[in-house]
């Protein structure tokens, strides 16, 4: 009778739900979250019982297309309380950013059950206590940041279970026990942060061998052993420093092997991770688990088995004996280099564990933390010259890393020597193009390289690409520079078209390009008191881009900042060789405003022609205003001469020989905007989009 009523009781709450009775349960969790976030309502009094979590109200709720939760994003919002269990009932979280806070206590196991989650970022605040192994059984999980807290334990074996985990950040806790080789499963296993804890034995084989692994940081450990061959190919993205019974052969910072170090070489992990779904493949088993399930179902040993058991006591005696010495030894040279590398305090007892004033020193939302001692032009020892101005605009790795699906080919939009642009979707949705720039590509002044990315954060103009924000990724080797997607690609995907091209770009819209290009060369030369006047170098129709509605944005503003000198010259010498060049740069090898007009007056030519190559019968038709061998014959002559013939005559101006017959850009702007006689134009169709 009990269980029936039971049954019925539920079926009627089923129903419910579907009036909308338990519409509110997600509201009730978030109200939840918050008496335990933010006891005392100091930063949340937006979270009310009478508000929608889904109407824009609720400060840092973001919901998805089913009007459920999908994202709560409260970095650096100074929150003190705990994490409770109730974030557990919202099913569809699919992004938790509670980084950068002072939250306490330990993580709730309950978080497993959030299926749909696939950004978990708790790092930088005061998390305790061990790593819940139902983290593993998270199957969408891709970026899990939980560096910088007081967390305690091993690392969970159930983590092998993370099939689309990418990013893995367990660096500057307190972790104890061996490496589970069952990371090594993780097919999708890209950057792994381990440094700054108190992890021993080896490096599992198996991990080192994982098929994306590109960065492994396992520096200031007590790891022992051989470090496995395969972590070769990581070049300088593996970093095993002050590990002092770590050694191999081939890396820098590790001593050399001897022939006691190969005891240590095994994978260091007896037990097999238990699944929540009790589905455990072949390839989900660790390598060591699959030698101990043999070892322990073996029904009988070997006649001489007792004999080779007292060789193997006599042995292990001695290698005993060494191994104590050796780790009395490593722990003392240990303590020396710490000390020398002032990396703080490594008592467990005290709240200051080593590098929490690194985690601390920029409480950015979107601060990159990462930790090796190389390129960082971050570092407040650098330049301090609009560190503060740029703080609202760092990303870090991970976001980058997510936004372009770990710089997926498929999203990668073009690539040269020194850098890369990837199609990218941030968290909120939109859309971005991501460039990626070689360190060695960049001034090597710190100061000078900050100077000039102050410099590029300060341009706003309509008709200019701007910057959305950056990421210096010093374990990549990489700055990353973040702008907002233009979808139609660039100017030069517009010309040279066959006859009959649909994209063939009609007379109202080339025009309407060519006086935006115009307005943001001359937004570059203007002085303003925040911005100085600014010589762009490298224009051409690569770099002028097409928004949704057509409008130009010249991209690359100020980038030859950020460069060395060789990578400008080589960049100039591709702009010479199309015809970009001024005259006067070959002779005097300078730079001035006047060079930036010769350039535009190229590009007014090659969208008047719709050709990227101009040669000199161009040159004569456009002297001669015979419209018929300059104008684009996709046009089919709808044009307006009165038109074609201002904008030929501004285009010649500009290509003048000698740069003080040239006009300034604020001189070409004026004419732009001059209205042309409508009695000496063609009838043409105004009534169309873009395209002819």
């Amino acid at each position: 009778m009990g269980s029936n009523v039971l049954f019925i009781s539920l079926l009627f709450l089923g129903f419910s739900c579907l009036r909308g009775v338990c519409g509110n349960a997600e509201l009730i969790a978030l109200l939840e979250i918050k008496a335990a976030l933010d006891p005392e309502n100091k930063h949340l009094s937006s979270w009310t019982s009478d508000g929608d979590p889904c109407g824009g109200s609720f400060e840092g709720v973001a919901c998805n297309e089913l009007n459920k939760v999908g994202n709560i994003s409260l970095q650096s919002r100074g929150l003190a309380g705990k994490l409770p269990p109730a974030v557990a009932q919202l099913k569809c979280l699919s992004g938790l950013y509670l980084h950068y806070n002072e939250l306490t206590g330990e993580i709730p196991r309950e978080i497993g059950n959030l299926t749909e989650l696939t950004d978990l970022y708790l790092n930088v605040n005061n998390f305790s206590g061990n790593l819940p192994p139902e983290i593993g059984s998270m199957p969408s999980l891709k970026v899990l940041q939980l560096s910088c807290n007081q967390l305690t334990g091993i690392i969970p074996t159930e983590f092998g279970f993370l099939k689309d985990l990418g990013v893995l950040a367990l660096e500057y806790n307190r972790l104890t026990g061996l490496i589970p080789a069952s990371l090594g499963n993780l097919r999708m296993l890209k950057r792994v942060y381990l440094a700054f804890n108190h992890l021993s034995g080896p490096i599992p084989t198996r991990l080192a061998t994982a098929p994306q692994l590109e960065f492994l940081d396992v520096q200031n450990n007590t790891l022992s052993g051989a470090a496995p061959p395969g972590l070769k190919r990581l070049n300088e993205g593996f970093h095993g420093g002050n590990n002092p019974g770590l050694c191999g052969v081939g890396f820098p910072l590790l001593r050399a092997c001897t022939r006691w170090d190969d005891v240590n070489v095994n994978e260091g992990e007896p037990f097999m991770p238990k699944s929540s779904s009790n589905n455990t493949s072949p390839e989900s088993i660790p390598e060591s688990a699959n030698f101990h399930l043999h070892y322990c179902n073996e029904s009988h040993c070997s006649s001489s088995s007792s004999s080779k058991f007292r060789e193997v006591g006599i042995i292990v005696g001695a290698i005993s004996l060494v191994v104590i010495l050796l780790v009395i030894g490593g722990v003392i040279m240990f303590r020396s280099r710490r000390h020398k590398q002032k990396v703080g305090n490594t008592s467990e007892a005290t709240d200051d564990y080593p590098g929490k004033e690194l985690c601390r020193r920029s409480p950015s939302t979107l601060m990159n933390v990462e930790y090796s001692e190389r390129w960082d032009p971050m570092s407040p020892d650098c330049c301090t010259l609009g560190n503060e101005f740029l703080q609202g605009f760092k990303y870090n790795l991970e976001e980058v890393e997510s936004a372009t699906q770990h710089f997926s080919e498929k999203n990668l939009l073009g690539r040269s020597k020194f850098s890369a642009v990837y199609r990218g979707t941030l968290k909120d949705g939109s859309v971005v193009a991501i460039k990626s720039i070689n360190v060695t590509a960049c001034k090597s002044e710190e100061c000078e390289f900050m100077k000039g990315l102050n410099l590029l954060t300060s341009l706003k103009h309509d008709n200019l690409v701007n910057l959305r924000g950056f990421c210096c990724s010093k374990g990549r080797g990489e700055c990353f520079l973040i702008y907002n997607f233009a979808s139609n690609g660039t100017l030069a995907l517009y010309l040279d078209l066959e006859e009959g091209n649909k994209r063939t770009l009609n007379w109202p819209t080339r025009v309407s390009i060519i006086k935006g290009i115009a307005k943001g060369i001359g937004y570059l030369h203007s002085s303003e008191p925040n911005k100085p006047t600014i010589i762009h170098q490298n224009i051409s129709v690569e770099k002028i881009l097409l928004d949704e509605q057509f409008t130009p944005l010249i991209s690359d503003c100020g980038l030859l900042k950020l460069f060395a000198e060789d990578v400008v010259y080589s960049a100039l010498k591709v702009s010479a060789a199309l015809g970009y060049m001024a005259p006067e740069y070959i002779t005097t090898g300078r730079f001035t405003e006047k060079s930036d007009v010769y350039a535009f007056g190229v590009i007014i030519l090659q969208v008047l022609s719709g050709k990227c190559i101009l040669n000199s019968s161009m040159r004569q038709a456009a002297e001669s205003c015979s419209f018929t061998d300059l104008i684009d014959l996709n046009l089919k002559g709808r044009f307006f001469e009165t038109e074609a013939a201002k904008l030929t005559k501004i285009a010649l101006d500009c290509t003048n020989e000698l740069p003080e017959n040239r006009p300034a850009m604020a001189e070409v702007i004026e004419e732009l905007n001059m209205p042309s006689h409508s009695s000496d134009r063609k009838r043409v169709n105004a009534n169309f989009g873009p395209y002819v």
